[in-house]
């Protein structure tokens, strides 16, 4: 692979056998618009358990996604991957030490857009400790940036600070983040605590 072109080239494996070599993937904003275009109807299925799906550039591993159970559906040219049991996904630095850390209880990933849409007890978290909290988030793989326009809960340890509002962008290792909508108000972070558990 070129050193200019900055992509990731994901492999996957099963416990046993190596099944087949993914090309970085993505889904749509919006969870239920790819629902509409996933009628799983139309598509044949493979199942894998147990998978772990590495991501690398240059030969250099960036990421590992670790799930219990992938489905992939594919027609014509197109596939999906979906998650139903939940993921973890681990973002590594060049000495390959785990940066950050991404946890959900179900994921699609769509080929063509290199993002994965994941959602439900969406947990990221670094290694200072600190945590983002929601219920739905995209990761953008080309950008290397994950983000949300979805209530979302910040907890920073070491700063004795929590943090909560509306919309949330950051970069994957998140080491940088911005919050777009901050509140402080109680009864604003009530509702936002509402809309998380919603």
């Amino acid at each position: 692979m070129p050193e200019t072109h900055k992509s990731l080239t994901p492999i996957l494996f099963s416990i046993s056998t190596v099944l087949c070599l993914i090309m970085a993937s993505s889904c749509t904003n919006d969870i239920k618009d790819v629902n509409r275009i996933v009628s799983k109807s139309q598509y044949q299925e493979e199942k894998a358990l147990n998978v772990e799906i590495i991501y690398s550039d240059s030969a250099e591993v960036k990421v590992r996604i670790y799930s219990p159970v992938m489905i992939r559906y594919s027609d014509k040219g197109a596939s999906y991957d979906e998650f139903p049991e939940g993921l973890k996904v681990e973002f590594l630095s060049p000495s390959k030490k785990v940066t950050s850390w991404l946890v959900a209880d179900y994921a699609l990933r769509k080929d063509k857009e290199k993002k994965i849409f994941v959602e439900r007890n969406v947990v990221l978290y670094n290694k200072k400790d600190d945590k983002l909290e929601t219920d739905e988030l995209v990761w953008d793989e080309e950008a290397e940036e994950v983000y949300t326009s979805r209530p979302v809960k910040i907890s920073q340890p070491a700063k004795g600070d929590t943090s909560f509002g509306y919309g949330f962008k950051a970069d994957q290792e998140f080491t940088r983040f911005e919050i777009k909508r901050k509140f402080s108000a109680i009864k604003n972070v009530d509702e936002l605590m509402s809309d998380l558990e919603n």
